[in-house]
């Protein structure tokens, strides 16, 4: 088992800046550009065909500035359609798996079927004789575009189980979700390590950096952009 965090910061990041560099020649050509505008808007041969080109083009503008603002508000979130589709690879390989899956499903989970391939919301049952005995969790997976070559994003859907090396907002800190990633592992292999993390548990509490790290993870960011410290394999 992987441990407890050191630090959680993001890797990168983003910024975005615009600049605008007047020409002289620009000038020109938008004072030309206006006095034929104002000289065909005023004129009485204006035909049907420009006026219907003007009404479309005015809603083809409406429409791309609301699509920019939906746009700016998906990227808050980690469902956020603009995820990139899966390769012909991993398409293949997550057919496969959800095959042996239903042929045989690992203990105390339960995947709920869906029509969205690429993300997978598993039931995770507590194991008897444990401290989330009789205690039902949901895993969400994500599987990013060269699925298995890169890890999947795995998180628990909050509320989370109390658990040192979960955090209240579903990340888990556990090394095979990230640095220790295998394309040989599975998302079972992933699971039954998830479930034995939590049966080995001998309390229940949230890590102690918990509020500030969920608080640094606003906006969606995803665990995986998180620097990771693993020590701790008591738990």
């Amino acid at each position: 088992m992987s441990g407890s965090i050191n630090a959680c910061e993001g890797r990168n990041t983003i910024s975005f800046r615009s600049n605008l560099v007047c020409r002289p020649k620009l000038w020109v050509y938008l004072i030309y550009s206006y006095s034929i505008w104002v000289e065909s808007k005023n004129s009485p041969f204006r035909s049907t065909k420009a006026l219907s080109t003007q009404k479309h083009t005015q809603k083809n503008t409406h429409s791309s500035l609301s699509h920019h603002f939906l746009s700016l508000e998906a990227m808050t979130s980690p469902s956020a359609s603009s995820r990139k589709v899966l390769s012909k690879i991993a398409t293949n390989r997550l057919q496969k798996e959800l095959m042996e899956w239903q042929v045989n499903p690992p203990a105390g989970f339960k995947h709920k079927v869906t029509d969205n391939l690429q993300r997978w919301v598993i039931e995770v049952n507590g194991a008897p004789g444990t401290l989330y005995a009789n205690e039902t969790f949901q895993l969400q997976v994500d599987f990013p575009e060269h699925y298995p070559m890169e890890a999947p994003q795995v998180i628990f859907v909050p509320p989370a189980p109390l658990h040192p090396h979960i955090y209240s907002n579903g990340h888990i800190c556990l090394d095979i979700l990230y640095d220790s990633w295998s394309p040989a592992m599975t998302v079972s292999s992933v699971c039954i390590s998830i479930l034995s993390m939590l049966s080995s548990s001998t309390s229940k509490q949230r890590p102690t950096d918990d509020e500030r790290y969920v608080k640094n993870c606003r906006n969606g960011r995803s665990p995986k952009e998180t620097r990771w410290w693993f020590h701790d394999d008591k738990v």
